[in-house]
């Protein structure tokens, strides 16, 4: 706790600097040559994922449900790009009696690839983790696929939960004689109900993709600092595609493909650099070679 407190004293004390050396550490880790793999699988693994948690879902909560949720969630990753995506969910969902054991392996191999190459970029950020301990194959073979349950759960939670608030928006309360709608408080419910989820996710992949044990108060940093930025980028996003693009008139029918390309890699841009946040903030601002970080790691885990 002492150190704790002594590391989060230092970046207080001098935040220009922390921020300075997180970025250049992040250059240094080729930061934006990790997102862009990490972006290029997630493009890859996206539709068969949420093809795969739809049709597993949909045996217990209305299909429709799950798209409309997808469909208003989704636009926080993909600005503008959701109702494609979302369209072509449903028209697989419609036709999934075609679905056979190949087809069905296809995608749950496709599917694990981002969880994969995510794994590996964040042992190149936290090289000093790597340095101490090294994960078992077999464990990282499992993870992606114990996170797609996750995902599906969380899914789950997030569907029943929003459409109690949507029903909520529907109501009307009578205060002083004026009848009130709830449907403003359903918006900023829902919201939050979205960056709460957005936060507890990008938390749980720095807990759970790098080697060795995170203190959740490292991840929650991480998670926060993250999910501010993807916030400001993603309004930025929608106000550029809507006002300044001419990304149509470049790409023509590739349009779809290359907006969600984008949106994907400054996504994994912004997760990596909320996990460099975290591996300079466990390294109490230190400059330091890798192999004293290494002890100094081994001591902390130790204490």
């Amino acid at each position: 706790m002492q150190i704790l407190d002594a590391r989060a004293r230092l970046v207080l004390k001098h935040p220009w600097r922390f921020v300075l050396r997180t970025l250049r550490h992040f250059r240094a880790n080729q930061g934006l040559l990790l997102a862009g793999a990490v972006a290029y699988y997630a493009l890859l693994s996206i539709v068969p994922l949420l093809i795969l948690m739809v049709i597993a879902l949909s045996h217990v909560i209305e299909p429709q449900s799950l798209l409309a949720t997808l469909s208003r969630y989704l636009e926080w990753l993909l600005p503008g790009q959701s109702r494609a995506l979302v369209d072509e969910l449903a028209n697989f969902l419609a036709n999934r009696g075609v679905i056979g054991w190949v087809l069905l392996a296809s995608m749950i191999f496709f599917s694990s690839l981002a969880f994969t190459v995510l794994e590996n970029a964040m042992s190149v950020i936290f090289v000093h983790r790597v340095a101490i301990r090294r994960r078992h194959f077999l464990v990282s073979a499992v993870l992606p696929y114990c996170y797609i349950v996750v995902l599906s759960i969380g899914l789950l939670l997030v569907t029943v939960v929003s459409g109690s608030l949507q029903a909520l928006g529907a109501r009307h309360v009578e205060v002083l004689g004026h009848d009130l709608s709830l449907d403003r408080v359903s918006g900023t419910l829902l919201y939050l109900l979205g960056l709460a989820g957005e936060i507890l996710l990008l938390a749980s992949i720095y807990l759970v993709m790098p080697v060795g044990r995170l203190s959740v108060r490292h991840a929650l940093i991480g998670a926060v600092s993250a999910a501010l930025l993807w916030e400001i980028s993603r309004h930025v996003l929608v106000w550029y595609f809507a006002t300044l693009s001419q990304v149509s008139v470049v790409y023509g029918s590739l349009t779809t493909a290359i907006v969600v390309l984008l949106s994907l890699e400054i996504a994994a841009t912004l997760l990596l650099l909320g996990a460099q946040v975290i591996a300079e903030f466990e390294r109490g601002g230190s400059d330091a070679p890798v192999q004293a970080e290494a002890e100094t790691e081994t001591e902390t885990f130790h204490t």
